[in-house]
């Protein structure tokens, strides 16, 4: 099933900041609460919608990835899962209620590479090995930051609600344990590799697929391949940013490609066929009879294949009439011959262009006399 536009779920606009954001979801939050619902589904499945589209649209990363893909950038990620939502109510609103729930462990950081590749890589696709230093679950406490055999002792400042209250006049404020910093819990024996963080320094390869079309600016999105969260929490993401080289040939506009084709004086004159370069093999190009220089020429379907909708470009020509150089002395002969035949270089039947801009010269410097 299409799922719905998430800036329309929760009404607001594209050019929404996040304040303006959080507010709309706060609102629809408080109207569709499952505890505001008790037995009503149709609320129940309301909030994970509403749930879903705050948690991308207010990740600055993430909502980038949606205006460029739309919900494609999420294929592989089940947004809406095991949906907590006291958690998630908590999160919102515990700014202002304040909240008597444990906090929980930090999620890992999302991380970025820089990926530089070639045209001819973009326009076909390439899959990419990429080495990325990074934080990982360490293994030998599988997360928890405890020597094996041990636990975290549920913290005796807090008992274990990570939260306590303080009384300041008629009001009680409500903040973060400042024994186990929201955790609930302590490590007495933390493990000796990680010292207690549940994970470690660590590089890692990945293979990663880089589909054809992609341009300068894309990014792609691997979810759970940014650092391991703290004690076991989990981890962040990791966006590939992608940049394409320069190249010697071609140059990109959203899905066309642009070059340039020199052609001498006597194709341009009297026309002719010339072979042209493609990214996947030559094609031949018909040259009429009297093409003037810059003359641009549109081979279909020879252009870059959007990654959004499958469609592709073409391949645009301009052709450059190039002067011919190093002339011998019969060349030279035969040029002079044919400029004789012109009339001279302002020749009215050859040289049309020529002959009305002159003509205005010669006008401009007659307006200024009078």
């Amino acid at each position: 099933m299409a799922k719905n536009d998430y800036y329309e779920i929760l009404g607001v606009n594209k050019s929404s900041d996040e304040r303006e954001i959080k507010k709309a979801y706060k609102r629809l939050a408080m109207k569709f609460h499952p505890d505001r619902n008790p037995g009503d589904k149709k609320a129940e499945a309301k909030f994970k919608e509403i749930k879903e589209a705050y948690e991308i649209l207010t990740d600055s990363n993430k909502r980038a990835a949606y205006d460029q893909y739309g919900h494609s950038a999420f294929e592989k990620v089940n947004m809406g899962a095991g949906t907590d939502f006291g958690d998630i109510f908590g999160d919102v609103f515990g700014d202002i209620f304040g909240s008597n729930r444990r906090q929980r462990s930090s999620r890992g950081s999302d991380l970025r590479y820089n990926l530089e590749l070639t045209l001819e890589e973009v326009v076909l696709g390439v899959t990419k090995e990429i080495y990325i230093p990074t934080l990982v679950v360490c293994k030998t406490c599988r997360g928890s930051g405890t020597k094996i055999g041990t636990k975290p002792q549920t913290c005796n400042t807090c008992h274990g609600s990570g939260q306590i209250q303080m009384r300041q006049g008629f009001f009680t404020v409500q903040q973060s344990c400042p024994t186990c910093r929201g955790m609930g819990s302590i490590i007495k024996n933390p493990c000796n590799i990680c010292r207690g963080q549940g994970r470690i320094e660590q590089s890692k390869t990945l293979s990663v697929k880089i589909p054809g079309g992609v341009d300068t600016g894309d990014r792609i999105r691997l979810s759970g391949e940014g650092e391991a969260g703290k004690n076991g929490a989990s981890a962040g993401d990791l966006y590939v940013q992608v940049s394409v080289k320069k190249h010697s040939i071609f140059d990109r506009e959203d899905n066309n490609l642009y070059c340039e084709v020199p052609i001498n004086f006597a194709m341009a004159a009297l026309g002719g066929e010339i072979e042209v370069p493609t990214l996947n093999g030559r094609v031949k190009l018909k040259i009429p009879s009297e093409t003037q220089t810059s003359k641009l020429f549109r081979i279909r379907g020879r252009g870059v294949k959007s990654v959004r909708n499958n469609t592709v470009g073409d391949l645009l020509c301009r052709v450059v009439v190039e002067t011919p150089v190093n002339l011998s002395e019969t060349q030279k002969h035969l040029l002079i011959e044919l400029e004789k035949s012109f009339g001279g270089p302002t020749g009215e039947r050859n040289s049309p262009r020529s002959k009305r801009f002159f003509d205005g010269v010669k006008k401009f410097f007659e307006d200024l006399t009078n």
